[in-house]
């Protein structure tokens, strides 16, 4: 694609991937609106540029060239109240859609597209930013038969749409798509959803809803331990023979792009058996996606486990490209053949051997290493008693 000079540009023609993004700046008046590129066309070359399902074993300047192409066209809304407006309606249809629809885009004189690149940590770049003055859809959207169904029934409840979605073979990219354009839940509740709280919110209700299914499975009876890596991201996910439970452990290098000290600091969220009330604070959204992954491994193979996922974050990931990167990596562990050990002891040798950080530093931060040794010591001390 040629390169474009946005500060020029004061309308759009092009194809939407679909795409919709909502801001949480100024929350609850944010900016929402379609991202579109300024090219037309139906095929993987559009759909790509906003599907981070499939964006898995690309390298870091494609994911980025992916978004720069992407126009962000936004309008200032109220969250709950943005009823009666056309252009929110017709990104609402957008957001809908299954797949590139075409849309035409007039953007206000005083705020044409501004080349810029925004990196967070729970979405994908995003790329050029221009206000909406008038929008058009110029043909009309094809809408999956799930999402239509789920959108006109208000009665409804959010995470039941969203979880009844799943079920029917939806990736999350797109069920995030349709939460964050309230088009989700009992009509008096439907609001937009800013697109990084969407991604968790999604996440979280899907893994919750599968953790229950899981609990009724039998346990494993070996330690495995599954290995991926994406993007200098080094992920070791070790499944225990033992009541579910889950822990996400991470930690950057010391003196990389997001630590600049010189040495790496360990954060840690877990649930036990009974999950947890609060948010995971400490990894935030990262958390939510590969719980997510584990659960999905785990309802396939219908077996229940205690997971511990450990992340090691090098220098070469040199911006945050999002949680989908968690999600994604991790599952792609999971279709890939296990290492089986017969003690915790051996697995956790193993896991020494792929990381920069000492087994030590895993060790004292894990809540769910701690557990399981402190039981075996506790059952020891009874056995010997005997």
């Amino acid at each position: 694609m040629k390169n474009i000079d946005f500060t020029s540009m004061t309308e759009l023609f092009g194809s939407s991937p679909p795409s919709f993004f909502v801001g949480h700046y100024n929350y609850p008046n944010i900016l929402a609106g379609p991202m579109i590129p300024p090219q037309i066309g139906r095929g993987e070359d559009i759909q790509i540029l906003d599907r981070p399902d499939r964006w898995f074993g690309k390298p870091i300047e494609e994911l980025v060239g992916y978004r720069t192409r992407l126009i962000r066209s936004t309008l200032r809304v109220n969250v709950k109240k943005f009823e009666d407006n056309r252009m929110l309606e017709l990104s609402q249809e957008l957001a809908m859609a299954e797949r590139p629809v075409d849309t035409e885009v007039h953007f206000e004189k005083e705020k044409t597209p501004k080349f810029r690149i925004i990196y967070d940590s729970h979405s994908p770049p995003m790329g050029p930013i221009g206000r909406i003055e008038k929008l058009e859809i110029t043909e009309n959207p094809k809408v999956n038969l799930f999402v239509e169904k789920t959108v006109s029934d208000t009665d409804f409840k959010a995470n039941s749409g969203l979880n009844y979605l799943y079920s029917q073979g939806l990736p999350v990219t797109d069920i995030v798509r349709v939460l964050s354009a309230g088009l989700l839940g009992l009509k008096k509740n439907r609001r937009l959803v800013p697109t990084r709280w969407a991604i968790t919110a999604a996440d979280d209700a899907i893994s919750k809803k599968i953790i229950v299914k899981i609990k009724d499975f039998p346990q494993l009876d070996k330690f495995q331990l599954y290995s991926a890596k994406y993007l200098d991201n080094n992920f070791q996910i070790l499944l225990l023979p033992r009541e579910w439970a889950f822990e996400q452990l991470e930690t950057w290098s010391g003196k990389s792009a997001f630590n600049p000290h010189q040495e790496s600091v360990i954060t840690a969220d877990h649930e036990f058996y009974t999950g947890r009330t609060t948010y995971a604070n400490h990894v935030t959204g990262a958390y939510y996606s590969a719980r997510l992954a584990v659960a999905e491994h785990l309802t396939r193979i219908r077996r229940q486990a205690a997971a511990i996922s450990f992340r090691e974050v090098s220098s070469g990931y040199i911006v945050p490209l999002g949680v989908w990167v968690i999600r994604e990596t991790v599952r792609d562990a999971f279709r890939r053949s296990p290492l089986t050990f017969e003690t915790l002891g051996a697995a956790l040798d193993e896991i020494a051997n792929h990381f920069q950080t000492p087994l030590q530093n895993w060790i004292k931060t894990s809540a769910i290493l701690d557990n399981t040794m402190k039981q075996r010591t506790l059952l020891d001390y009874i056995g010997k008693k005997k």
